[in-house]
Order: structure tokens, then sequence, then C-alpha cells
């Protein structure tokens, strides 16, 4: 399809990464509400089946969106999710360095519809989680540059 943007085509790959860091937990826990124990409390998580504090899965998932609506998107369109799913398939401790990467499998040829594989990996490559994300790609408003 024609108005999809280049970095959208079959076996486009972009990825950013981030040290995960307590204050990005505490203020994700504020944020999201999500004030477990496990995230921010280092006597309670010491006493869990991981030992220790993680970060929050849903962290993750912003990253995968970071990548997709800003590094993909970049000024060319707006991503606008359709689904996502995903698979938390180790923890992800303080202080951890992720990097979340999205893969263009397939775009429809009837509508600007992508899939893509997504997986995010920590500093020694350690995939922590991975799933899918289908998405539309809407361009901006014509005389808009975003950022």
């Amino acid at each position: 399809m024609s108005n999809i943007p280049s970095n959208f085509v079959v076996g486009s790959i972009a990825s950013v990464s981030r040290l995960i860091t307590d204050e990005i937990v505490q203020e994700f826990a504020v944020i999201s509400g999500d004030t477990q124990p496990l995230h921010l409390d280092d006597d309670y998580a010491s006493k869990t089946r991981f030992g220790q504090r993680i970060a929050h899965g849903a962290l993750l998932v912003g990253m995968v969106s970071a990548v997709l609506g800003v590094k993909m998107a970049g000024q060319e369109a707006t991503i606008i999710f359709l689904g996502l799913s995903v698979n938390f398939v180790a923890p992800v401790h303080i202080g951890d360095e992720v990097t979340a990467r999205c893969e263009v499998v397939n775009v429809r040829d009837d509508k600007p519809i992508v899939k893509l594989a997504v997986t995010c990996v920590n500093q020694t490559s350690d995939e922590v989680m991975n799933g899918e994300a289908v998405v539309y790609i809407d361009p901006h408003p014509i005389g808009f540059a975003s950022h």
C-alpha cells in the first residue's frame, strides 16, 4: 500500500533501549496506580520468587509503543494500536538495560494495517518479553509536523 511509510515494509526493524532505574519504576507506579510492593518495597520483594524488586511489565509495553510511534512512524504517521499480545518470559530488575525491538512481519494489501513481532531483551540478551502487535498506520494531518 503506497501510503504506508517506508519504515513499515516487511522486514523493517527498529528498537529503543532504556536503563530501568528506581526512579522510572517509582514514577510508573504513581502514573499507573500499580503500587504493588513487588515493584516498590525491597524487603517485601526479597521474600518473593524473584528475590528482589522487578519493573512493571507494562513499562516494556510502553517501550514497544515508543519504538512504533517515535522510531518507526517518525514525522510521517500516527500509530493506532489495534491489538497487542505479549508474554512476559523473565523479570526485569532495577538496573537492567532493556531493548525493545519491533519487526514488521505482514502488511495488508487492502488497508494500512501492519503486524509486527515484538521482543524485549536485557543487557545480556536474555529475552524478557515477546509478542505481536497489530497497528493501523494513519498519516499525519496535512501541514502538521510532530515532535
